[in-house]
């Protein structure tokens, strides 16, 4: 015969196992001291296992207990999602969204995989563009969010998604970084990274050449993968086929960049709310 623990049981037993006796975990639930040893008593039939050691002083639980307190706490999380889920109104209609091609490679499948099990009738309008185009395009009112890269961490109205190392790469089949002049694949020249790579080797005292320009991470990757080029990207976006160089091979540190989330002013509607919610806790970012 199948054992089915109620949850009513289970929120009783974790009250107790919190507080460390009945009497306050009666005061939690809002029952009697004789209904909640009543619970722990059916509670105890139902795993025919002993939960607590009780004498005088102490209430204790035993190992079963506490691998029971495991399970409980997650059964309950369990439940309270799938309430939430279930009761939270549909959500229908479109959003728009922009973010630079390399972060969207890395991030935006799981991201819109988990937004769309919960919201299946929203629709995603997305962008790709160099995070500067983006700037402008929301200025524009042309997206609703947008996830940019940024020199600093603190702009006015926006959500520090994550903190992101800058480092060097180049071609993991090739030896392009000994070469001298450094040929490098950058960005245009509104990037605060190709800046950062410049001001960098100057001050390092390394001789360089701008090899290769392109707006977009993947005619980056394209030149360093050749051997053409080397380049400085974020660390968690480096691609098979490129490897990342270090200080004993002779490069300079770089500063740390920062990944933004930015919000139209003027979509104040459920779903954007939502999405962003959704972003936030996906990169379990903090409002900064």
């Amino acid at each position: 015969m199948q054992t089915n623990l109620p949850t009513e049981l289970l929120r009783t037993f974790i009250a107790i196992a919190d507080g460390g006796n009945f009497s306050q975990a009666a005061e939690q639930i809002n029952r009697t001291q004789s209904a909640v040893s009543m619970q722990v008593k059916r509670l105890e039939e139902l795993v025919d296992k002993p939960l607590f050691k009780r004498d005088s002083r102490n209430l204790k639980l035993t190992a079963d207990g506490l691998t029971l307190l495991g399970y409980a706490r997650r059964i309950l999380k369990l439940n309270e999602e799938a309430i939430s889920i279930l009761k939270r109104p549909e959500l229908s209609g479109w959003v728009r969204i922009g973010l630079p091609d390399d972060y969207a490679t890395r991030f935006l499948p799981e991201i819109l995989a988990g937004f769309s099990r919960t919201h299946p009738q929203v629709q995603v309008e997305v962008t790709c563009d160099p995070s500067s185009q983006l700037r402008q395009r929301l200025k524009r009112k042309e997206l609703d969010l947008v996830m940019t890269t940024s020199a600093v961490s603190d702009e006015a109205g926006t959500i520090l998604l994550r903190r992101e190392p800058m480092v060097w790469v180049t071609s993991d089949q090739h030896l392009t970084h000994e070469e001298s002049p450094l040929p490098l694949a950058l960005f245009p020249e509104d990037c605060y990274c190709r800046n950062w790579v410049i001001e960098a080797l100057e001050k390092a005292n390394i001789e360089y050449r701008i090899a290769y320009t392109s707006a977009s991470i993947m005619g980056l990757h394209a030149a360093i993968t050749a051997g053409l080029a080397v380049s400085a990207i974020s660390q968690s976006i480096i691609p098979p086929g490129v490897r990342q160089l270090t200080a004993e091979e002779g490069f300079p540190p770089l500063p740390n960049a920062s990944f933004l989330l930015h919000r139209n002013p003027e979509s104040n509607n459920c779903i954007v709310d939502t999405l962003a919610q959704h972003i936030a806790k996906a990169f379990g970012a903090c409002n900064k």
